[in-house]
């Protein structure tokens, strides 16, 4: 993805400005007809489902109100058989039979029977039919128990064949079970009973049946429990052909949800029957809700397809106007590139172009005039560098180091004369390093370290020294014969007259992007009203040092790398000095930034 998009960035890069003036332009064209179309879209697609919520909700609200009176109707038959009939009654001196048959008969297109049980499950009496089944254990029934055993006044039970008694037609017939607890009388004691009203449950099919949601939606029934009452497609998800989000639509609470089973989006409204715990649950389909709506769509892409023509037709004008004095001034330019700086400087376009053409003009007058004086001020400083890399190297150090290898061979030191011939080596192709200023920190080190080891070897071992350096630092740049300067002046006026208590420490790490290297020794320290100067003037004491001084590394430090970084010196009194230099922490191969030179 990375090389992708870089690749795409090189190939705009590589265009003229017509052609991304044109490309940019087109591409803001057709990000704001690709939001406005579809902010239109949405919002009409918002408006659209809150019109079909609202639908939904008005159809589940008149199903809900049918119900809603075909179960008060049976429970005001469930009421009139437990407070006018059963309660009025003492089953010792009289029968309920005719009252019951009577109410039955008043009820019976939405009605199939009315039972009444002990609460052993002993048939008392029932209508029409009045003969248990052999095998019938009405006890066992989940109507008898929830009535028996749960506080609710009247309990529903899911649709079910009720085949409780005899009956010579076969006509077992699907019911819904209203049962409750009564009480019965009996020569004045009151013992507790089972009510039984088996409705119809064609009748509840006949509310739901002929409700549509749309082509494809449709309405059910179901428990509390996720348990279906009524559906349209009962048998086909009874077989386990269908499937159904019945329960999860038990979690749902009264009102609109929108859900996604089995890959499609469905809007689900709910309403809560009262009395009975059930819930109508009415399904309608997104998408078939939605594909009614073409010619919107159509409207939507044709106002898309045309406003990107109109923008297209514009942007090309509008970025030939920009485009053209620009490309006529950018082939000015390559001349000028090519070194005709007496080339004719195309002048046209907007006024920003104008003068922007009339300046590029000017400048190439002005660097006529001034290429020559360049050239010579650019070699004239190269050899003033030069100059004063040589001009380092101390003629008292070389004189002294020479006649240290010369009294070495004299003295048959063949050994220790090769290694002081071998450091010399090393600290002058150091120190001059083809002219370059800025150098690794290996290279930096490298040198330090072959100075300190000829002073090491001249001042016969009076002080030690060590150098350490994390391994990942080395490749970092640095300007070329800072250290060495600070080394000397350890030698000199740290250590040397210590007679072989000296130690000097050389430490390079890396701290918060920043190199830091300190140069530490045990000597005798810097007085704290000096320490200051130090750095504001050349050192004082020029007789046995560089002559570049203290003053001259933090100046070209800070030269290279700007004020914040430089030296800072941490001196005590009898017990030692650190120098620390501060560098940005740059890698060799990005030292060119600063002014740095690479081979």
């Amino acid at each position: 993805m990375k090389q992708n998009i870089q690749n795409i960035i090189q190939y705009f890069i590589k265009k003229d400005i017509r052609f991304v003036i044109s490309i940019c332009f087109t591409i803001v064209a057709v990000c704001g007809s690709i939001f406005i179309g579809t902010s239109l879209y949405l919002r009409f697609s918002a408006a659209n489902e809150a019109t079909l919520e609202e639908n939904n909700k008005r159809i589940v609200n008149q199903v809900n109100m049918s119900l809603d009176g075909y179960l008060r109707n049976l429970m005001k038959v469930s009421d009139t058989m437990r407070y006018r009939v059963l309660q009025n009654c003492d089953m010792a001196e009289q029968s309920f039979n005719s009252d019951m048959n009577l109410l039955y008969e008043s009820n019976r297109e939405s009605i199939v029977s009315i039972a009444v049980f002990d609460k052993q499950g002993k048939l008392i009496d029932a209508t029409p039919l009045a003969r248990l089944k052999k095998t019938a254990e009405p006890k066992k029934e989940s109507w008898f128990y929830e009535a028996q055993y749960k506080m609710e006044n009247i309990h529903f039970s899911t649709p079910h064949v009720q085949n409780l008694f005899e009956d010579i037609d076969y006509k077992y017939k699907w019911v819904v079970s209203l049962s409750r607890s009564v009480e019965l009388i009996t020569g004045g004691k009151t013992e507790t009973g089972i009510l039984l009203v088996d409705m119809n449950f064609s009748g509840i099919e006949q509310i739901f049946k002929n409700i549509d949601l749309g082509k494809s939606g449709y309405i059910y029934l179901m428990s509390n429990k996720g348990e279906i009452i009524y559906h349209p497609r009962q048998q086909l998800i009874y077989s386990n052909l269908e499937q159904e989000n019945n329960l999860k639509a038990t979690k749902y609470e009264d009102g609109s949800h929108v859900e996604r089973f089995e890959g499609q989006k469905r809007l689900v409204t709910i309403k809560t029957v009262g009395y009975t715990g059930w819930k109508i649950v009415g399904v309608s389909f997104m998408e078939e809700n939605f594909q009614n709506n073409f010619q919107i769509r159509m409207f939507v892409l044709f106002l898309f397809i045309f406003t990107i023509l109109l923008l297209l037709v514009a942007n090309t004008f509008v970025s030939s106007k920009i485009a053209d004095p620009i490309m006529e001034l950018e082939k000015s330019v390559k001349e000028l590139e090519q070194g005709h700086l007496d080339a004719s400087i195309a002048i046209g376009g907007s006024y920003e172009i104008r003068h922007l053409g009339e300046t590029i003009k000017s400048m190439a007058e002005q660097m006529r005039k001034l290429m020559q004086d360049i050239v010579t001020e650019q070699e004239s400083k190269r050899k003033s560098e030069f100059d004063a890399l040589q001009s380092q190297i101390n003629p008292h150090f070389l004189y002294n180091t020479l006649d240290s290898i010369v009294w070495m061979v004299e003295n048959e030191r063949y050994q220790e004369a090769i290694v002081m011939v071998t450091s010399l080596a090393g600290f002058f192709r150091v120190g001059l390093s083809k002219g370059k200023n800025i150098i690794t920190l290996k290279d930096e080190l490298n040198h330090a370290g072959s100075y300190i080891t000829i002073q090491h070897m001249r001042f016969r071992d009076k002080f030690t020294f060590r150098i350490n350096v994390e391994k990942e630092i080395l490749s970092m740049a640095t300007i070329k014969l800072i250290v060495q300067p600070l080394l000397e002046n350890a030698v000199y006026h740290g250590v040397e007259f210590m007679d072989g208590d000296g130690e000097i420490e050389v430490n390079a790490y890396a701290k918060e992007n920043s190199l830091y290297i300190d140069v530490t020794d045990n000597g005798m320290g810097i007085p704290e009203e000096e320490i200051d100067g130090l750095l504001k003037r050349e050192s004082k004491h020029r007789g046995k040092g560089s002559g570049i001084g203290l003053k001259n590394v933090h100046e070209r430090i800070q030269l290279y790398f700007g004020e914040n970084y430089g030296l800072t010196i941490l001196s005590e009194a009898d017990v030692g000095t650190t120098v620390r230099i501060h560098l940005p922490l740059v890698p060799y191969e990005s030292a060119e930034q600063w002014g740095g030179e690479k081979e």
